[in-house]
């Protein structure tokens, strides 16, 4: 009879390896492997306050930024509880570490409002691309110059490009002065920003707004609040004009008909 290996004769011999599980489903095989699942939880990014404070001592800052030295971290905290503070620590790199008395809920709610009020007044810059081919009907090109110009009064920059085909690439002096005659005619709103250079067979310039993002925004906003006090404007002049129409026509005294032969069932009898 011929001997098990050494480790597989006893089922309470036969080691597997504590991190890999095997399951029978049907006609496959599923693998657990249980050492690469995530251990830990969210790293938080937020300082530590109070009690979360490990350490025997902290330099201590006052509320109003006066330096008090470094006290222990019991004083400290007992310092907090008086003034009805919390402790924070603003430099845990520190030797040894940094922590000022604040009132921490106050303190997110103002850094929240500055980064609200930073994200609203960021502008992101946008290019605009308007295509044009060189020899581009006169009303063609009124439309673009149009798209051009409300472009450059929002504040974008547009980027020009001249397309050219076929034997229109002979001649790139027909672009450059398309794009001429286009800066030339929208300079109140836009300047060159890029001067007109060849790339491949096209030609590109870029337009750059005069007024900033901020300011186009401004102004645009001006003049819609503008127009709708104009419209409530207009819509309460009508309202008042259509009242009166109605007052003069009730205190005008309704005139008496006279009845005459037509008005009768029988035109034989007269009325008057």
């Amino acid at each position: 009879m011929q001997r098990c290996p050494r480790g597989l004769s006893g089922s309470s011999q036969v080691r597997r390896p504590p991190f890999i599980g095997v399951a029978a489903y049907g006609f496959g095989t599923v693998w657990l492997v249980n050492h690469l699942q995530p251990t830990g939880g969210h790293i938080s990014t937020e300082p530590r306050i109070n009690d979360r404070i490990r350490v025997s001592e902290v330099r201590l800052v006052g509320p109003a930024g006066e330096q008090v030295g470094i006290v222990r971290i019991e004083d400290a905290l007992r310092l907090a509880r008086e003034a009805e503070l919390d402790l924070v620590e603003v430099a845990p790199m520190a030797r040894p570490p940094v922590a000022k008395l604040m009132d921490y809920g106050k303190f997110k709610y103002e850094n929240a409002q500055k980064a609200r009020e930073s994200r609203r007044n960021q502008t992101n810059t946008v290019i605009k691309e308007m295509k044009l081919r060189p020899k581009i009907d006169i009303h063609d090109y009124e439309t673009k110059k149009g798209h051009v110009v409300r472009f450059l009064k929002a504040g974008d920059k547009v980027k020009i490009t001249i397309m050219f085909r076929g034997r229109e690439q002979s001649r790139p002096e027909l672009g450059y002065n398309l794009l001429k005659k286009l800066a030339s005619d929208v300079d109140e709103y836009g300047f060159v920003e890029s001067a007109p250079k060849q790339d491949g067979r096209n030609m590109l310039m870029v337009l750059g707004p005069l007024k900033k993002k901020t300011e186009a925004r401004a102004e645009v906003k001006a003049e819609r609040d503008r127009r709708a006090a104009e419209r409530l404007a207009d819509a309460a002049a009508e309202r008042t004009e259509q009242a009166d129409r109605r007052a003069q026509a009730a205190a005008q005294p309704a005139a008496k008909r006279r009845r005459g032969p037509a008005d009768n069932l029988d035109p034989d009898i007269d009325m008057s």
